[in-house]
């Protein structure tokens, strides 16, 4: 009787063990797809076009994995950009700081101007501090606009944390471009 008594005690341990690594802490799988299968990383991202496109709305989006950035142009080409994590977003005419909200901030500057030929303005938001409401967005804390210097337009954007982020361009509508930037809410 006292070896029965052992042996179903060894098995409720065996049974509590097998539980524990099965239900409690599965760990990731060898060889798991990242985060939204996002491979993006966070170092400087740059090209060096020069545009006469001219920059004419912002507007940003939620989506599931990221929040998106969309800078609007009219004309063609497809204008560069240089996009960076840095320590404090400065306006390249004056070299003053943009105080923004988040965590970390991302310099987007764009290589067209934010005005037409004869230096009308052709994006000049109420607010530039605000330059989109990014409120209720998980990564993004603050767009601002911080304006147009010899045909290059600087943007800051507030986010959480220095999180990945990529950059692409989306030709149209017309003969429009547009300029996205996506920053991920996680790391994988």
């Amino acid at each position: 009787m006292h070896r029965v008594r052992i042996t179903a005690v060894g098995i409720g341990v065996a049974l509590v063990a097998l539980l524990s690594v099965v239900f409690v802490s599965p760990g990731p799988a060898a060889g798991a797809a990242p985060y939204c299968d996002i491979t993006w990383g966070s170092t400087p991202e740059a090209d060096s076009r020069l545009s006469q496109a001219q920059i004419f709305n912002l507007r940003a989006g939620r989506h599931p994995c990221y929040d998106r950035l969309v800078v609007d142009l009219r004309g063609t080409p497809a204008p560069g950009y240089s996009i960076r994590y840095v320590p404090q977003v400065t306006d390249d005419g004056s070299g003053d700081p943009i105080p923004l909200r988040g965590g970390a901030f991302l310099q987007v500057v764009v290589n067209a101007p934010a005005h037409d030929q004869n230096y009308r303005p052709t994006y000049a938001p109420p607010n530039p501090d605000e330059a989109v409401n990014v409120s209720e967005f998980r990564t993004f804390r603050q767009v601002a606009f911080a304006g147009t210097y010899e045909g290059y337009t600087t943007i800051g954007l507030g986010v959480r944390a220095r999180l990945p982020f990529r950059v692409f361009i989306v030709p149209g509508p017309g003969s429009g471009n547009r300029l996205v930037i996506d920053v991920a809410h996680r790391w994988t």
